[in-house]
Order: structure tokens, then C-alpha cells, then sequence
């Protein structure tokens, strides 16, 4: 909610829309919307489990994911979180396969890894916010960015491979220019020798399991939210 309302509050778009598997939920947080919409210059506020609504969508943030359950490893709580996207990214690409995906689910850096690789989106149509605890207004400001066409630059995860001395597919977060055509470089940036950041989030990326051959099991107890 903190993402949709920062949105609106800044009038970035024509239309809204939230996807979750709540109906109730999403029912009453599509009403509080509606209801303070007389304050927005934004028309039309949708909400529905049905992911046809996001249809033709430009930018789609995603903020779906699985809390951390007491003593769980941070391998098991990613694979967790991959069900759950697994699920959710081959819907973003069914119905905006155009988009640019602002992945904002925590750890921010693995699971933008992981919804490229989901995805097959460019990577430069696949970023993760980053860097700042203001979530909805961070995201609002990569959103306007885009919108708008303004090229400015966000710190932001993004895929760091041949870059830096880097070797794997592994996201980090970086100064990135960001406009209409999504992130379209990154600042040359001077980086510290010590790779161990780099190498820690290889450790947990290689053994993912990512296959989605039965990515449709257990889509109904998940609660996403886009």
C-alpha cells in the first residue's frame, strides 16, 4: 500500500492496479483507494486476484514474499520466495511482456536475479529498489524516472556481470541511469578489491532450483502481491 499510495499521491499514472490472492484484503485496500481518490488526479483504481488486470502495464513492482520463519537459512527462506515467484513473474510476462519490473521483495539483490532469470526479461527491464528505507517513496521516484523519461540516476540492484571483475550473474546495488527505455547504464563507479559480497550471493544463487516445470502447484495458498 505504501508503493500505490506514493504513486497516487504524486499523480504518475492514469491507472492503477493491484493484484493479490486476498480478495477481502484487496477488496478493502482497493475502497481506501477509491475513497481518497478525490484527492488524486489518478481516474481509474482496479484490484483483482486475476492478473488480466495488470494487462499493458509499463512498470509492475512486485512485493511479494515470504516472512522468515525462526532459525530458517536464508537458502531455504530464497527458495521459499522462489515458489512464491514462480507463480507470480510467468503472469507479469503474460500480460506486460513490455514492462519494467521494480522488484522490491527482500533479499532485494537474490530475488531480482531471480525474477530475471524467471522472466527472460532484458536486463535492463529488470531492477531492484535498494538503498533506502523509504520503500513507497523510493519506488515512486524510480517510477517517475521511467514515466517521465528523465534519465536520472538511482542507486538501484542491478546485474553487475563483466563489469567490475565480476564473472557470475550476480545483482548489485549500483549509481544507475534510469529513463522511458529503463536502466540504461551505470555510473563508472570506483569499487573496493573485497569480492566477498559478490561471492556470498553466488553461494546462495547457484543452488537455487528455478526450474518452473510445475510452477502452477500451490499457486492458490500463495499470497502475492504486485
Amino acid at each position: 500500500m505504501a508503493c500505490a499510495i506514493s504513486v497516487l499521491g504524486k499523480s504518475l499514472v492514469d491507472e492503477l492496479a493491484l493484484v493479490d490472492v486476498l480478495e477481502d484484503k484487496l477488496k478493502g485496500e482497493m475502497m481506501h483507494l477509491q475513497h481518497g481518490s478525490l484527492c488524486f488526479q489518478t481516474p481509474n483504481i482496479m484490484a483483482d486476484k486475476d492478473y488480466s488486470v495488470i494487462s499493458n502495464s509499463k512498470t509492475v513492482v512486485v512485493t511479494a514474499g515470504v516472512l522468515q520463519q525462526e532459525e530458517e537459512s536464508r537458502l531455504n527462506l530464497v527458495q521459499r520466495n522462489i515458489n512464491v515467484f514462480k507463480c507470480i513473474i510467468s503472469q507479469l510476462v503474460k500480460y506486460s511482456p513490455d514492462s519494467t519490473i521494480i522488484e522490491v521483495s527482500s533479499p532485494v539483490d537474490i530475488l531480482t536475479y531471480v525474477t530475471r532469470e524467471l522472466s527472460g526479461l532484458p536486463k535492463h527491464h529488470v531492477i531492484g529498489r535498494y538503498t533506502n528505507r523509504a520503500t513507497g517513496s523510493s519506488v515512486t521516484d524510480l517510477t517517475e524516472s521511467m514515466l517521465k523519461n528523465l534519465s536520472r540516476i538511482h542507486p538501484m540492484s542491478t546485474m553487475v556481470k563483466e563489469m567490475y571483475g565480476t564473472e557470475n550473474e550476480v545483482f548489485l546495488s549500483l549509481p544507475c541511469f534510469l529513463n522511458a527505455q529503463g536502466l540504461t547504464s551505470v555510473t563508472n563507479w570506483k569499487l573496493k578489491d573485497d569480492l566477498r559480497g559478490r561471492e556470498t550471493l553466488w553461494v546462495i544463487q547457484k543452488d537455487l532450483k528455478l526450474t518452473c516445470d510445475f510452477w502452477l502447484l500451490g499457486c492458490r495458498n500463495l499470497n502475492p502481491t504486485t
